[in-house]
């Protein structure tokens, strides 16, 4: 994809209005949705479906029947456990 550099102006109620030939080169429609994070100093723009496929691809090693959400519950009551047993 070509660098293209726009300058865009924080209107009311902190609105920002993305570039229509950026709409056009990433194909972005009324009603899509998208994450805004921020990276460093930067504010990043990005499709709600790239940021779930490089969650999942980051977690893909883990098997399907691993909940860790569990493994998260039963580390913190192991931990509670070993505060309790310290005088």
């Amino acid at each position: 994809m070509a660098h293209q550099d726009n300058e865009v102006q924080v209107g009311a109620q902190g609105r920002v209005v993305i570039p229509a030939g950026l709409r056009k080169t990433l194909k972005l429609q009324p009603g899509d949705r998208l994450v805004a994070r921020l990276v460093g100093e930067s504010l990043v723009l990005e499709r709600r479906e790239l940021v779930e496929r490089r969650l999942r691809d980051r977690f893909k090693h883990i098997p399907r029947d691993v909940s860790l959400v569990d493994e998260l519950i039963d580390e913190r009551r192991s931990e509670a456990t070993r505060e309790r047993k310290v005088p």
